[in-house]
């Protein structure tokens, strides 16, 4: 099955009122866990790549272990996503490698740093929607701004979305996916005690919903950082620091309230490099990256199915089939 398009992948989600996950990768393994959970689970997924996971991998090495991926799991419909897009270029240029979606993440400057002003986000925003839905790619677009910093992305500071002028970003973009800021953050240290309404606003995202009923939501920074991932790092010389996530029970309740996509990275991370220190403490003498990367694979696998299911989109392979971008085109 040929990569296919997001907001397919979408739109049925929807239907079916369930979410999908969105995985951050860097490597073959982490493309290979993606895939087999997502076979063992029967789940549509989103693989997706930063502009600092290009970087690493090389866009011909990556858009080459995609196709790759979707050869040899050819019942898996997968989307390959450009993740915070800094400017319409870095967008241009990851549907030129093959992407079949990308993110144009105006709500900064293209320093990936500074935040921009409303009008500049829409500009930028819907200049990668003219160029994209021209080739049946899907666009998705951010208000506010996240805490944190991934990738070197990011300013640091939170700005809840304001849900009227999420309509009107809606309007004037033509974006087919609107993430949104509640609250959360992107890396490991999220929040310092469990959250509370207090710092996560599930509410702005169901009066969101209200307004833009036939919307994709999308929440980024979604991972819930399970104590045990951390512990297990930890026991084997690690030093992360006592922090939460975003509990499971809140991203179900957003499902509940339009939200489609859902962007994990740093819960894989924690299991990928768990697994890693487990076999070089207890096999001081191994080399063998097989070795360790054999059962951190495994590890990531693991957190994929379990969110998959989570989410609601295990079984849901195959249910439809999957649009080429041409016909995607045609829709717009």
């Amino acid at each position: 099955m040929p990569l296919v398009s997001m907001r397919q992948l979408l739109d049925e989600a929807a239907a079916g009122g369930y979410g999908v996950g969105a995985f951050n990768v860097n490597n073959m393994e982490q493309i290979q866990a993606v895939m087999e959970a997502a076979q063992n689970t029967r789940s549509p997924v989103i693989i997706q790549a930063s502009r600092g996971a290009r970087e690493y991998t090389n866009d011909r090495f990556l858009i080459h272990l995609m196709r790759a991926a979707a050869e040899l799991y050819p019942d898996v419909p997968v989307a390959l996503h450009q993740d915070h897009g800094n400017s319409p270029e870095t967008c241009f240029s990851a549907i030129e490698q093959g992407f079949t979606s990308v993110m144009m993440d105006g709500s900064l400057l293209a320093d990936g740093k500074t935040p921009s002003d409303f009008e500049y986000n829409v500009e930028v925003t819907s200049a990668v929607v003219e160029r994209a839905h021209a080739l049946g790619v899907t666009v998705e677009g951010e208000l506010g701004t996240l805490g944190g910093i991934e990738d070197g992305h990011g300013s640091g500071e939170t700005h809840l979305t304001d849900p009227d002028q999420a309509v009107e970003f809606v309007e004037r973009t033509g974006i087919d996916a609107l993430a949104v800021a509640i609250g959360t953050s992107h890396g490991a240290y999220k929040f310092t005690s469990p959250p509370t309404g207090e710092v996560l606003a599930m509410n702005l995202i169901q009066e969101i919903h209200e307004k833009l009923p036939t919307t994709h939501l999308v929440m980024h920074g979604s991972s819930s950082v399970p104590k045990s991932l951390v512990d297990t790092i930890n026991e084997f010389g690690g030093e992360i620091r006592p922090t939460w996530g975003v509990p499971v029970e809140e991203i179900q309740l957003g499902i509940r309230h339009g939200v489609r996509k859902i962007n994990v990275d740093t819960d894989a991370r924690l299991a990928m490099t768990g697994a890693i220190r487990r076999v070089l403490t207890e096999k001081p003498e191994e080399f063998d990256p097989r070795k360790y990367l054999t059962p951190a694979r495994d590890a990531m696998r693991a957190v994929y199915e379990e969110r998959m299911t989570q989410f609601g989109q295990a079984g849901h392979a195959g249910d439809y089939e999957p649009k080429t971008l041409e016909e995607m085109r045609d829709s717009y």
